[in-house]
């Protein structure tokens, strides 16, 4: 049976992703770096580590890096953090997890400050049994070191947990550890994507999630049969 879920947060239980994109795109900028907020938001859910990369070239790494998480982390707590809302039974679904047995990690690439906001902001802080973020690793998302701190703290194995997210590099990161990943659409990825990426499962958003809890894989799968885990994206 599934004995723990290794949650992502930023818009799987928060809607927050077109924001971060948002703060990433002004970061950009200011470094004479013009990219389409869409484009952003694709690389949405990894942290700055790995998603800096994907638009700035090695050569310029080394001076941009640095300043650029810095000043993307100010306008995002100063500008867009207080726009963050919580999507709907966010609260409700990690009741069930509890009610079903079932201990919880949020495992995230955002920062310990982002986090305490947003388990404020869906008021789970007395439900959630451990929180990683990507300041406790050295890598974020999707390199496995998030999801895999997480497993660890719970004492859990990758046989008996399941992660939650909303992107594929979620998918991507649980699957590099062997944990299976239930996708939610509200990231803004569609549900071929996220299956294509691997996720088992793909629901609307949390609430439906909630409502179809005791048909889910997090209650239906058998984790004692050994099956094929999905070949990760990018591997």
């Amino acid at each position: 049976m599934v004995e723990a879920v290794l949650c992502d947060i930023d818009g799987t239980l928060v809607e927050s992703n077109w924001l971060h994109a948002a703060a990433w795109k002004d970061a950009f900028e200011v470094a004479g770096i013009n990219l389409d907020i869409e484009t952003i938001r694709r690389q949405i859910g990894k942290g700055g580590d790995q998603l800096i990369p994907v638009f700035v070239p090695f050569w310029r790494r080394r001076i941009l890096e640095e300043p650029l998480e810095t000043y993307r982390k100010l306008l995002f707590r100063t500008q867009y953090l207080d726009h963050v809302h919580p999507f709907a039974n966010t609260r409700e679904l990690f009741h069930r997890f509890k009610k079903a047995g079932i201990r919880t990690a949020l495992a995230s690439s955002a920062s310990k400050e982002e986090l305490e906001t947003y388990k404020a902001l869906t008021r789970i802080s007395d439900l959630v049994d451990v929180s990683i973020t990507a300041d406790d690793v050295n890598h974020s998302k999707p390199r496995p070191d998030v999801f895999e701190a997480a497993l660890h703290q719970l004492r859990s194995s990758p046989a008996h947990a399941l992660a939650l997210g909303d992107t594929p590099w979620d998918a991507e990161s649980a699957g590099k550890i062997g944990v299976r990943t239930i996708g939610v659409t509200t990231g803004g990825w569609t549900s071929q994507e996220l299956y294509d990426a691997g996720c088992i499962e793909v629901y609307k958003d949390i609430s439906e999630l909630f409502e179809n809890f005791d048909r889910s894989a997090f209650m239906t799968l058998s984790l004692t049969v050994k099956r094929k885990v999905p070949y990760p994206i990018g591997a």
